[in-house]
C-alpha cells in the first residue's frame, strides 16, 4: 500500500510542516492544552514534537494541534510499563505533582523511574534494587533527606546523590558535598536544570 508523506509522517514518527490538524473535532488539543495535559511545560512538549516523540499536526495558520489520543499512548510508553530500560532513578519528593515531571521528562530522555513520596517508602524501594541514581529532597515530612542520606549511607554504601530543594539556598551544596552527595540543586529551584544534573552525572 502506498503512503503518501503525511501518512507516512504519522506512521513513522515523522513531523511534516504541511499535515494539517481540523479544527473542529474536539479532541485535537492546542499546545498549551497539550502541555498542561501531559503537566509539562510547553517548550518541553514543543522540542519533543521536533524530535518526532509526540506526533504535532498544524492548522492553516501554522499554528501545532495535538490529538488526545497520541498525548495518552505517549503517556502509557512512559509510563512504569513503558518500554524504557536506561539506568534507574529513584525520585523521592513528597510533591506528587513534581515526581511525575521528573518521572515523564526523565523516562523521555532514556532513563528508568521509580517514585517515593517518604524516606521510608524509599528506603524500602532501595532494598528491592539499588538505583543508579537518587533525586532526593532535601525537605519532607518525618525523616528529612539528610537523614535519608544518612541512612541510605549506612545501609547501602555510596550511592549517587543529587539533593534539591525549593527552600534551601546554594550555600547548602556545600554541605551536601561534605555529607557524600554528588550535587546540590537549590533556590531558586528549577527541575529542568536537576534534570541535566542527572543527565550529566549518570548518562543514559
Amino acid at each position: 500500500m502506498g503512503l503518501d508523506s503525511a501518512s507516512f509522517g504519522y506512521f513513522f514518527g515523522v513531523t511534516y510542516p504541511s499535515r494539517r490538524a481540523p479544527t473542529t473535532e474536539p479532541d485535537w488539543l492546542t499546545l498549551g492544552q497539550a502541555a498542561k495535559f501531559l503537566g509539562v511545560a510547553q517548550s518541553t512538549i514543543r522540542k519533543w514534537s521536533d524530535q518526532g516523540r509526540v506526533p504535532a499536526f498544524y492548522t492553516p495558520g501554522g499554528h501545532r494541534r495535538y490529538r488526545r489520543r497520541d498525548l495518552e499512548a505517549f503517556l502509557e510508553r512512559s509510563g512504569p510499563g513503558g518500554s524504557t530500560a536506561g539506568p534507574l532513578v529513584l525520585v523521592v519528593d513528597d510533591d506528587a505533582r513534581l515526581r511525575e515531571y521528573m518521572r515523564i521528562n526523565l523516562e523521555v530522555e532514556g532513563y528508568t523511574v521509580r517514585e517515593a513520596a517518604s524516606a521510608d517508602e524509599a528506603l524500602d524501594a532501595i532494598e528491592g534494587g539499588a538505583p543508579d541514581l537518587v533525586l532526593l529532597d532535601v525537605v519532607m515530612p518525618g525523616i528529612d533527606g539528610w537523614q535519608m542520606l544518612q541512612r541510605m549511607q549506612e545501609r547501602h554504601g555510596s550511592i549517587p546523590v543529587i539533593m534539591f530543594s525549593g527552600q534551601v539556598d546554594e550555600r547548602s551544596a556545600t554541605d551536601a558535598e561534605q555529607r557524600g552527595a554528588r550535587g546540590f540543586v537549590g533556590k531558586p529551584f528549577d527541575p529542568q536544570q536537576l534534570i541535566e544534573r542527572a543527565k550529566q552525572l549518570v548518562p543514559v
